[in-house]
């Protein structure tokens, strides 16, 4: 390990945060944090994380259940086509892996809803190996390492070589946690980093543009939440996990007495996702 490698632990031994999910290795657990915190707040996971695996501990039990239980419990959390996907992920894990989560990144990539990010996620944090994991944070990190703004596979292969051998977990829950807390999207606390020696655009004295700005993996502004059709579509599936939505109260359930073509596109989105059902009359409900 290099003199900046073991800096850059050793700051992670001081700094982590205690998370439930870094408690453990059990792949389907680790599985299912990773699957919910996309795109989602840690506060918000946290207790949902807990819930779930106490009703589903294993992908067996998890792929035996209705689609309904877990779109419903789900709920809260945001894009609810999480659920479905790791809700048929279940199914496979189950049918082709002897209900394991398996350890090899191709048949990770072959789950539903499981992409490149994920895959390396479970390999990492499960089973400990030495590969590169890149969400948001680490690709913002790399980009500014490296003093440039990096292609996909550029931070992908930047993430890979800089793992030190045999620190594959530590080494990649301290970059989420530095890029999260410190090197962050504005106003990074550049005087805080233990990476600082070795970061191309602190050395160069931080010239705009950052080079953060742009980088591939790293997450742009999302469009405002507020009126958006996914609060619409959020709104709706609460209802209907709530119980039977009507035909006619389908604007209201939505948010959207005012619109009902609108409120009517959001419930065939719904349906078309396979997160809720529709009836003869119109009325909407769990599958």
């Amino acid at each position: 390990m290099t003199p900046d490698q073991q800096r850059v632990i050793d700051w992670g031994h001081r700094h982590l945060s205690d998370l439930p999910w870094r408690r453990t290795r059990d792949p389907w657990a680790v599985l299912v944090s990773e699957v919910m915190a996309q795109q989602t707040q840690v506060a918000r996971v946290v207790p949902k994380w807990a819930s779930f695996l106490a009703r589903w501990p294993d992908p067996a039990s998890c792929a035996t259940a209705r689609l309904g239980e877990v779109v419903e419990l789900w709920s809260g959390l945001g894009y609810p086509r999480r659920a479905r996907h790791l809700h048929r992920a279940a199914g496979v894990i189950v049918g082709r892996h002897g209900g394991a989560v398996p350890e090899d990144h191709e048949a990770l990539l072959a789950l539903p809803g499981v992409g490149p990010y994920t895959a390396s996620a479970v390999l990492a944090f499960a089973f400990e190996h030495d590969v590169g994991v890149v969400d948001t944070n680490i690709a913002r990190v790399l980009a500014r390492w490296h003093g440039r703004r990096l292609t996909a596979t550029e931070a992908r292969a930047a993430s890979a070589a800089a793992v030190p051998d045999g620190h594959g977990w530590w080494w990649n829950q301290t970059l989420m946690q530095l890029g999260s807390t410190v090197c962050r999207p504005r106003e990074p606390r550049c005087d805080e980093c233990p990476a600082e020696p070795c970061c191309a655009w602190r050395s160069a004295g931080n010239p705009p543009p950052d080079p953060a700005s742009g980088s591939a993996l790293v997450s742009g502004r999302q469009a405002p939440f507020a009126g958006s059709d996914r609060q619409a579509r959020g709104r709706l599936l609460a209802a209907v996990a709530g119980g039977t939505v009507s035909a006619g109260d389908v604007g209201g359930a939505a948010g959207l007495p005012s619109d009902p073509a609108r409120a009517e596109r959001v419930a065939r989105s719904l349906v078309a996702d396979g997160l809720i059902e529709r009836d003869a009359d119109g009325a909407l409900r769990l599958p």
